[in-house]
C-alpha cells in the first residue's frame, strides 16, 4: 500500500498512527503539539525601577543651567548628524568672566583630538593675534565655536547642524557676560547676526549680539592662506581694542 505525503510526515514526527473518523480530515498542523509557550502562563511584566525607567527625564532649559551642568548637556548632546562623526565635543576654553569673546567656526582636526579650539596652526596663529593687542589665552579671554562638533571634512557647517547647536554658544554667552565679541569667520558673523551677508560688508563696523558689541574680522585659518590680509585683520583688531577702552573694560 502506498503511504501518502501527509502519513510520511506524521510518521517522521512520530505522530502516527492517528487514530480518526472516516469523515474527518486531520491535517499535519492540527496533528502536531501545541508550541510549549502557548502551553504555560505569560511571564509577569518587569516593573519599572530606576535602572529600567519608563521614559528619559527631559532636558532642563538652557537659560537654566550653570557652567558644569552646560558642558554636560553639550557632552552628551547628540541633537544633530555631527555627533556621530567625531571623537568627542568641544565646548570652549578660557575665563568663564572674560571680557573678551572670540568665536570661531567649528572644530578641526586637531580640535576634535584635544577637545580644546583653536589648538592648531590656526590656533597658533590666533594667539599671535590676541599677543598684538595684549590678550592672551585663559587669561580675559574665552575662546569658543559656533558648533561644538568637526564637521567631516572640515566642511562649513550646515544652517541645520547651526541652528541645532546656536543654542548652546548664546548659553556661554549669557554666562560669560563678555564686554567685546570677536567673530572669526563669515560663518562666525552671519550666526551672530542671524543674516546672511558677506564679510567684506561685514567687516569695518561695530555690530551689535544683543547688547554685546560685536567686530568682525577674518578667521585664522583663512589668514594662513592668505596672509596679505592680515593687515586688514590687524584693523579688525584695533577696532575691537577701541570698542572695548570706550565701554571701560578692564586690560589684561
Amino acid at each position: 500500500m502506498k503511504m501518502d505525503r501527509n502519513e510520511a510526515v506524521l510518521r517522521e514526527l512520530h505522530l502516527y498512527p492517528q487514530w480518526q473518523r472516516r469523515s474527518q480530515s486531520v491535517s499535519v498542523e492540527q496533528a502536531m503539539p501545541a508550541p510549549a509557550a502557548a502551553l504555560t502562563e505569560p511571564l509577569p511584566a518587569e516593573p519599572v525601577t530606576a535602572e529600567t525607567p519608563a521614559e528619559h527625564t527631559p532636558l532642563r532649559p538652557l537659560d537654566s543651567l550653570d557652567w558644569s551642568e552646560l558642558k554636560r548637556q553639550v557632552h552628551d548632546c547628540t541633537a544633530c548628524k555631527l555627533r556621530a562623526g567625531c571623537t568627542q565635543t568641544v565646548f570652549g576654553v578660557g575665563d568663564e568672566r572674560a571680557d573678551w569673546l572670540f568665536v570661531g567656526e567649528g572644530p578641526g582636526a586637531d580640535e576634535d583630538a584635544l577637545g580644546e579650539p583653536f589648538v592648531g596652526q590656526a590656533g597658533k596663529l590666533l594667539d599671535s593675534m590676541l599677543a598684538a593687542i595684549q590678550l592672551r589665552r585663559g587669561k580675559n579671554v574665552y575662546i569658543a565655536n559656533v558648533v561644538k562638533c568637526r564637521p567631516p571634512g572640515n566642511r562649513t557647517p550646515e544652517a541645520e547642524e547651526i541652528a541645532t547647536c546656536m543654542p548652546y554658544l548664546r548659553r556661554q554667552i549669557e554666562l560669560i557676560q563678555p564686554k567685546v565679541i570677536v567673530a572669526l569667520g563669515k560663518t562666525a558673523a552671519t550666526a551672530l547676526l542671524d543674516r546672511d551677508a558677506t564679510l567684506g560688508s561685514l567687516r569695518g563696523a561695530v555690530h551689535r549680539y544683543q547688547d554685546v558689541p560685536l567686530v568682525i574680522t577674518y578667521h585664522p585659518a583663512y589668514l594662513l592662506r592668505s596672509p596679505l590680509e592680515k593687515a586688514k585683520a590687524w584693523q579688525d583688531l584695533r577696532l575691537a581694542v577701541a570698542t572695548h577702552a570706550a565701554i571701560g573694560g578692564k586690560n589684561g
